[in-house]
């Protein structure tokens, strides 16, 4: 093997701090460019496989081909990775700012307009999640209690009792 497969042409240094760069730029990125990006995976979990794999194949094909520059990449972005999950855990309110807060799309049966506004999506798109979840809007509106967009791109649908549709479910009396 050649001598430069196990010697980083950059600094050690350099390969700490461009992943993490690349690592802290993403999760701002993802927080404030919207839940839409997400889909059904957290924002953690999305950056760490889009920056791990993206340094793995700068180890492999670009100016640093060293495989001491990949593992150093990659140690990098795993330690940036639980550091952030242990502040998180510990500190809940630091999670909020992290990952933001749901958002309410439909609160007893009415469709929050604003708040669809607000994260950029149309009524097509929230007609196409809760079908999604089997979920009729037309049909089943008035019997939704809650329907949350989530900070990872997930629906939450909470729908409303029976009681709480104007109905009781018939008693079971012997007679």
């Amino acid at each position: 093997m050649r001598p430069d497969f196990y010697i980083p042409e950059i600094s050690i240094l350099e390969k700490i701090v461009r992943p993490l760069g690349v690592y802290l730029f993403l999760l701002v990125a993802f927080r404030f460019f919207g839940k839409r990006e997400l889909g059904s995976i957290g924002p953690f979990d999305l950056v760490i496989w889009l920056t791990i794999s993206n340094v793995l194949q700068n180890a492999m094909i670009g100016p640093d081909n060293s495989w001491t520059g990949g593992i150093i990449g990659a140690m990098t972005m795993f330690l940036a990775n639980w550091f952030l999950a242990r502040v998180s855990y510990s500190f809940p309110s630091f999670e909020h700012i992290l990952q933001g807060q749901p958002t309410v799309l439909i609160e007893n049966g009415k469709i929050i307009g604003e708040n669809l506004q607000k994260e950029l999506l149309t009524l097509e798109d929230l007609r196409h999640a809760l079908h999604k979840n089997q979920v009729d809007l037309d049909d089943e509106l008035p019997n939704l209690r809650k329907v949350t967009f989530e900070p990872d791109g997930a629906i939450t649908i909470v729908r409303r009792l029976p009681k709480e549709r104007g109905f009781e479910k018939p008693s079971r009396k012997r007679k």
